[in-house]
């Protein structure tokens, strides 16, 4: 024998139950939306967003767009800052064993 459960059964039995969920959805879903207002992320995205759409013509790459807006680097010569960091390390070991001669 099959059985529907129909939303308007006067018994109710599972339908406390899901507006328990709804209402924890919706509190966590606001909970989250005043975490972004809070941290300033909704300003950034609507500020980004309101500039790209005051743009007279669009840009091709609107995920680029918006990473430069947000300040992403680009084109970073991570080879070059790596070798310059164990560079400057080299630096720093060597003038601590100068300091320790001393």
């Amino acid at each position: 024998m099959t059985t529907y459960n129909n939303s308007n059964n006067s018994g109710g039995g599972n339908n406390n139950n899901n507006n328990n969920n709804n209402n924890t959805d919706y509190s966590k879903k606001e909970e989250f939306r005043r975490y972004l207002e809070k941290t300033g992320v909704l300003d950034a995205l609507t500020k980004v967003l309101v500039g790209l759409y005051e743009e007279p013509e669009r840009p091709g790459n609107a995920i680029g767009y918006i990473k430069q807006y947000m300040g992403a680097p680009t084109n970073v010569d991570v080879e070059g800052l790596q070798k310059e960091n164990a560079e400057l390390k080299r630096q720093i070991e060597k003038l601590r064993k100068q300091a320790g001669e001393k």
